[in-house]
This record gives structure tokens, C-alpha cells and sequence, in this order.
């Protein structure tokens, strides 16, 4: 069994996901929030994001990163 690092709160599991099941929940949750915003709105600055979706900048960075949201 390999323990890999939760990017999201650091805390050590064992599954294949690059955060821990606790956390999948919540970025699960803070994507959808993200999508709407991005829906209603038009793209600002990465911490007007932040500060209107209350969505850390780090947690930001790492969906932005992910394919669904690469144009």
C-alpha cells in the first residue's frame, strides 16, 4: 500500500486520488461553486475569485490546472 500527500490538507492516504477522500468531498463542492461563479461572471484576477467564492488561491491554482477548465 503507497501513502501519497492530500494537496489539499496535507494529511497522508492511501488511495489513488491526488487528495484524501475527506478532501475529494470538498473540492467536489468548491468546483461546482467555481463553475457557477465563472458562469455569472467575467474571469478577474485569481483573489477576486478567491475573496468572492471564499476558494483558497492554492485550491484555485491546482483546479485551474485541471482539464475542464483548460480552454
Amino acid at each position: 500500500m503507497e501513502l501519497n500527500k492530500c494537496t489539499r490538507c496535507g494529511s497522508f492516504h492511501s488511495s489513488e486520488s491526488n487528495v484524501c477522500p475527506t478532501c475529494t468531498q470538498k473540492d467536489i463542492s468548491d468546483i461546482g461553486k467555481l463553475k457557477g461563479f465563472l458562469s455569472e461572471n467575467d474571469m478577474t484576477s485569481i483573489e477576486d475569485i478567491s475573496y468572492q467564492t471564499g476558494i483558497t488561491t492554492k485550491n484555485l491554482n491546482r483546479f485551474f490546472d485541471l482539464d475542464e477548465f483548460k480552454k
